[in-house]
């Protein structure tokens, strides 16, 4: 297994865990919810890289809400770099 195989499948799996992050933004959760668990992880993992890009990109506001595009912005790099190292 080379080192390409291996970060290609982690970007892999880093996409697949961001793309449950926006899913379950979508979906309001209570504490006792089995699907908290994963929820939380999600969140863990991905919120170390999603903090800087929303101190660089801040929400846009539409009316009375505000739209969070550090977590798009963050899964197009993603993308991004997997097409270059895939």
């Amino acid at each position: 297994m080379t080192i390409r195989t291996v970060l290609c499948t982690a970007l892999g799996i880093y996409l697949l865990i961001l793309l449950l992050r926006i899913v379950f933004s979508w979906i309001p959760m209570a504490p006792e919810n089995p699907l908290q668990v994963v929820n939380s992880f999600c969140a863990r993992v991905t919120e170390p890289l999603l903090t800087p890009i929303r101190n660089l990109l801040p929400p846009v506001q539409l009316g009375g809400m505000a739209l969070d595009l550090s977590s798009m912005a963050l899964f197009l790099v993603v993308i991004i770099l997997r097409g270059f190292v895939c």
